[in-house]
């Protein structure tokens, strides 16, 4: 197991749930203005915003490098009632197909810097034309933030952060129905909490 999954592994293995058990308020707002079809959750840990997209009739997929987060996941689903599809894996070893999900959610899908770019898209491979992105994650702006109050949690390298310019680069293809960067207050479970900067998109492809 490398340092990245035992990372993760770790901080999910507790009995509280990391981030909380109630979805993203972004998720939350954005999703309810779509129709339920198909829907993607990278890097979705304990599985807070899946099982809320379940409980609105999307057909959920989810995957992430945590067992430990799958097993929080699946119970969380269980006391909700509702059924994910979760699987435990790098993108690229998954079975997922082309054009196969009508709307991908990433949020706080903090990959490897090395590697970020390069997953947002093959994730653009797995959505259908005129499908929709939503985006929630810490900007580059978001270090000023962590020097006052590290209880806002997030990467502590640069690279690892999102810029506009960035999300334009990586999502060319997309019509931008919203993109900004943008102060919030977050309050999610033990690791989100305190005044941070974020980078919020929604797109869809064209």
């Amino acid at each position: 197991m490398n340092n990245w999954t035992k990372r993760w592994d770790d901080r999910y293995s507790n009995e509280e749930f990391a981030y909380g058990e109630e979805p993203n308020n972004y998720l939350k707002q954005q999703i309810q203005k779509l129709n339920s079809g198909s829907i993607l959750f990278p890097a979705e840990g304990e599985g807070r915003n899946a099982v809320f997209a379940a409980k609105l009739g999307w057909k959920v997929s989810a995957f992430d490098i945590s067992r430990e987060g799958k097993n929080k996941a699946l119970k969380l689903a269980q006391a909700n009632k509702v059924l994910i599809d979760y699987q435990v894996g790098e993108l690229e070893t998954l079975d997922f197909k082309e054009g196969q999900f009508d709307a991908i959610a990433l949020i706080y899908a903090h990959f490897p810097a090395e590697i970020k770019s390069e997953i947002h898209k093959q994730l653009d491979q797995l959505l259908r034309k005129n499908g929709i992105i939503i985006f929630e994650a810490f900007s580059k702006k978001h270090l000023e933030y962590l020097a006052i109050n590290d209880k806002v949690g997030g990467p502590k390298d640069i690279e690892s952060l999102f810029s506009i310019e960035e999300i334009k680069n990586d999502f060319p293809n997309y019509e931008i129905i919203e993109l900004e960067e943008k102060e919030i207050q977050l309050n999610e479970g033990l690791f989100h909490n305190g005044t941070g900067s974020v980078i919020r998109f929604v797109g869809r492809k064209n």
